[in-house]
């Protein structure tokens, strides 16, 4: 049984949650709390898996209460609230501070909502349950030293190297600790995170502030270049094509590939056909099985592949899925994959 508490001020949507979880064969809701205090109070009473928490609460807003816990004791945590809105800084908060999923509550009509939502709410909660939240706290200050640069970065030239990334959930934490250790003059990366639209922007905006790479958001067009990394658009697939000696992304509509949009499988597929053995594939923590078999044809047309190992993982489905499938070459920790692929492709 998966034990979750919720922790909202609202008694409506106490009860509406309490509804539709406590009626899943495999859910339990073990608590509920009005506020985050009373929360902390009786945590180690019920010992829940997974905690679904409200942002604007009495005595102690959401977010403060999650990065305490977070500090103190790590409970995968689900952020439903009308805040949280796709793209909204609240949304990036919860997750820097350590949610593992954001869910947006709508400001009217919450009870319909829920009712409506429960098979993704269900389904939130079990990807959360599954989570593992150790290590992952870890903020890029207080890890190992950044790679150094081999020398100054040239903005101006090609590569014929490209590293491409593909993650899922407990992945922005992730990247922002693999790239804020890669050094100016690194391989030109692209990124498949799975995030909606209106996200991934400020998102990309923040990495740059902490990262000594460019990393902004594709636009179609863009060049691939040393010392850059181009994230998907949320709600838009990311490709790659060569334009003579040089790598392009394609950003375009579609249906989901392997259920999403951006799908990295999409991703990865174009790096098999454009890039072959100059392209470096990682897949990394997420749910589900986006990437695997697009990773598969990466290692295929002779690729280096790399899957994020279990251990570093907050989710390791995606990376577990592509092991099984024969598509991976290596298996990292978070703290190996920047050294793997700082300097990948680059000639001395």
């Amino acid at each position: 049984m998966i034990k979750v508490m919720i922790v909202d001020d609202s008694a409506v949507v106490r009860s509406m949650l309490r509804e539709q979880l406590g009626s899943e064969p495999d859910i339990e809701v073990v608590g509920v709390a009005h506020d985050p205090l009373f929360a902390l109070q009786k945590l180690d009473t019920l010992c829940p898996d997974v905690l679904v928490v409200d942002v604007e609460m009495p005595r102690m807003d959401g977010l403060t209460f999650l990065r305490q816990l977070m500090q103190q004791k790590p409970i995968p945590t689900i952020v439903f609230s009308s805040l949280a809105e796709q793209g909204s800084a609240i949304a990036l908060d919860a997750m820097d501070a350590g949610a593992v999923a954001i869910l947006c509550k709508p400001g009217m009509g919450v009870g319909q909502f829920i009712q409506e939502q429960r098979a993704q709410l269900v389904q939130t909660v079990r990807q959360a349950a599954g989570a593992r939240l150790r290590g992952v706290g870890r903020r890029a200050a207080e890890s190992a030293l950044v790679i150094p640069p081999r020398n100054a970065l040239v903005v101006n030239q090609t590569t014929d190297a490209i590293v491409a990334l593909g993650t899922s959930t407990g992945g922005t934490r992730a990247l922002e600790y693999l790239l804020s250790r890669l050094p100016r003059d690194c391989t030109g990366l692209v990124i498949v995170q799975h995030m909606p639209a209106n996200f991934t922007r400020q998102f990309a905006e923040r990495l740059d502030a902490v990262c000594a790479i460019e990393v902004r958001e594709a636009r179609d067009g863009d060049r691939v270049m040393p010392g850059r990394a181009l994230i998907a658009p949320g709600g838009l697939h990311l490709s790659v094509r060569r334009n003579g000696a040089q790598y392009q992304v394609q950003v375009q509509d579609g249906p989901p590939v392997s259920r999403h949009k951006p799908s990295v499988d999409v991703l990865f597929r174009s790096l098999a056909q454009t890039a072959g053995r100059n392209a470096a594939g990682v897949i990394m923590t997420g749910m589900g099985d986006d990437g695997a078999r697009g990773l598969k044809a990466m290692r295929e047309a002779g690729a280096l592949t790399l899957a994020q190992d279990e251990a570093s993982c907050v989710v390791f489905g995606m990376p577990k899925e592509a092991i099984r499938l024969g598509a991976v070459e290596h298996v990292c920790s978070l703290d190996e994959i920047p050294l793997r692929i700082a300097h990948f492709g680059q000639k001395v």
